[in-house]
């Protein structure tokens, strides 16, 4: 048996009806086999020895009707190793249910609230998994963001007996295909885990924002476009990819010389933007003919 010590959460929005799973290891990779999530179905988290055949076989009970304390005892009854076992499942509706076996090496335990489950295994202390609650219930944004205050509540109490190593964050609409998700991160192998977590979250977020750009583009709504550009390079101001669009849009609908800078900036950091502009049909990037005009001008300083 391999015994990986893991905190984690398993959470709903009863807003938006999302649902997440989230968590952190000294294990490498933790994510490819602690969370589990589906679309209007439930999330899981596995975990102790773990066993990722729990993720897909709740999730699948859970969407053929079967209640989550239901299934959950099923998968239990029929696991010798089910002592061994730390399983959490959120649906929908109702209380979450968790199951912490009692071969889980100490500190280990779980704390449930109507809309979550926090579990944990293998801690430097028993005060880990209520500090994950009180984060989770105190803080205030998306679940996403919600699910990692968790986290680092969990670091603040001790967190894992071991360290850190890699953690998951994985958020799933209130309804749609098995495929879809909201927000779907891993970090495999990293000294801070929490830390890069947080940054590909932010990053995801400005990417969100740029894709609802494109959608607002492909509509023709290029001014509404324009100030999701804008916000998406404010996330993530480094970003050149994201620098390059909210440049052509400020060009197109804001201040021209902002936009020009900023779209120099993005070839700056990576030159194949220049080329690209050539190539933009105006359905795309309205400005793109204007801009390439506008690098070859003499700047004011010249």
């Amino acid at each position: 048996m391999v015994r990986r010590g893991t905190y984690s959460i398993v959470a709903r929005d009863p807003e938006t009806g999302e649902l997440g799973a989230a968590v952190q290891s000294h294990w490498f990779s933790v994510g490819s086999i602690v969370t589990w999530a589906r679309p209007g179905v439930g999330a899981v988290c596995t975990q102790s020895v773990a066993e990722p055949a729990y993720g897909s076989r709740l999730l699948e009970a859970l969407a053929g009707g079967t209640a989550p304390a239901h299934a959950l005892r099923g998968l239990l009854e029929a696991d010798p190793a089910a002592r061994f076992r730390q399983v959490a499942v959120i649906a929908p509706a109702g209380a979450p249910v968790t199951h912490t076996g009692a071969g889980c090496i100490a500190f280990a335990g779980h704390a449930a609230g109507d809309d979550f489950s926090v579990q944990a295994n293998m801690m430097a202390s028993d005060a880990v998994w209520p500090a994950m609650a009180e984060a989770f219930t105190r803080t205030t944004g998306s679940l996403a963001r919600r699910m990692l205050a968790a986290l680092r509540g969990a670091e603040a109490a001790g967190g894992d007996a071991r360290g850190r190593q890699s953690s998951a964050l994985v958020v799933v609409p209130a309804e749609g295909e098995a495929w879809q998700k909201t927000v779907d991160l891993r970090v495999e192998d990293a000294a801070e885990p929490l830390d890069e977590l947080e940054r590909l979250l932010t990053l995801h977020d400005a990417y969100a924002l740029a894709t609802h750009g494109d959608d607002l583009t492909g509509e023709g709504h290029h001014t509404e476009a324009g100030e999701a550009y804008r916000a998406a390079a404010a996330l993530a101001p480094d970003n050149h990819e994201l620098l390059f669009w909210a440049g052509l849009a400020e060009f197109d609908h804001g201040d021209r010389a902002l936009g020009l800078t900023q779209v120099r900036r993005a070839i700056a950091l990576q030159p194949g933007w220049r080329g690209l502009l050539s190539r933009l049909e105006p359905e795309i990037a309205p400005a793109a003919a204007r801009v390439l005009v506008a690098l070859d001008e003499p700047q004011p300083s010249e």
